[in-house]
């Protein structure tokens, strides 16, 4: 992974991220909004991976039901931000298109990537702080305004 700052105005950060080959997407990034201490942002991806798992929220067993993409695809789009956990940890949200190479798309709540040859991330950093929390009767965390 390889990143760089490329703006920073009035406590907003704008980052460029690179991620290499091998590089799974979720935990790369995870650790890159950890080592930078982030706790607020959104960001937006392009690249490609050799296989990736997206999700499809199921409310009633509370569970993603996982999508297996085992092909080389194109991440047409993915979107997303980064809220800090109920542990203080970095939160990631991402969703993605990922395009097949019939044409055809698979797209949902992007629980894994591997990246090949490149994932190619912007970070837009929110100078204020965001906190995602867990709705047990949902069954899921998400960001909470008044926190």
């Amino acid at each position: 992974m390889k990143s760089k700052l490329v703006a920073e105005t009035s406590g907003q950060r704008t980052f460029v991220v690179v991620l290499d080959p091998g590089e799974e997407a979720i935990a790369a990034l995870t650790a890159f909004a950890d080592q930078k201490e982030i706790t607020g942002a959104s960001l937006a991806a392009i690249g490609a991976f050799e296989k990736a798992t997206v999700g499809w929220f199921d409310f009633q067993s509370k569970s993603y039901r996982k999508i297996p993409v085992d092909e080389q695809c194109e991440v047409l789009s993915a979107i997303g931000d980064i809220a800090v956990d109920d542990s203080g940890k970095p939160s990631l949200h991402l969703h993605a298109v990922l395009g097949l190479s019939d044409g055809s798309a698979r797209g949902g709540h992007l629980l894994e990537g591997i990246v090949r040859p490149t994932l190619e991330i912007t970070v837009l950093e929110s100078p204020g702080y965001l906190r995602r929390r867990k709705r047990p009767e949902l069954g899921i965390a998400l960001i909470d305004l008044e926190a």
